[in-house]
């Protein structure tokens, strides 16, 4: 079983929406997919409303996910985790406790513009276009991880 995990600041915007759609693209039979924020701020909360919208708008159901915070143990706990940005990146690597650990986190949008570090937008402060525009990037990137790990899973 292979676990791939998703990771934003809250857990309510980015990594729930990067959850629902990976989780859409993955046998659930071979996959688990999860997501988690860097910071306590929302957890045990639905996603924001914004992002359970876009969701449902592309048919995916993302309100019964719960806000999580990241810890040590998902290390432990996962094969990949996939960050939103460059602040998500640090704060997890901080937590890292060797070089194993470091090797499971990439910058989600290096999936598909490698090496750039381009940060996936946290749309909690704008409007409904930002939810929009953020569904399609995860979308893009998520469709290569489940390329990638079918073919190799």
């Amino acid at each position: 079983m292979t676990k791939i995990l998703m990771v934003c600041l809250g857990n309510i915007c980015r990594s729930p929406l990067a959850e629902g759609i990976l989780k859409s693209k993955l046998p659930s039979d071979f996959f688990i997919v999860d997501s988690a924020g860097t910071a306590s701020y929302h957890v045990g909360s639905t996603p924001d409303k914004r992002s359970i919208a876009v969701a449902k708008k592309y048919g995916l159901d993302i309100s019964h996910l719960r806000g999580r915070q990241f810890t040590v143990d998902d290390f432990d706990n996962f094969d990949y985790i996939y960050v939103m940005d460059e602040s998500n990146y640090q704060n997890v690597i901080k937590l890292a406790r060797n070089e194993d650990d470091k090797n499971k986190v990439e910058m989600i949008l290096n999936l598909v513009y490698p090496n750039q570090n381009y940060d996936v937008p946290d749309p909690y402060y704008g409007g409904d276009q930002g939810f929009e525009n953020v569904y399609k990037m995860l979308d893009e990137a998520c469709s290569i991880i489940a390329e990638n790990l079918n073919q190799n899973g």
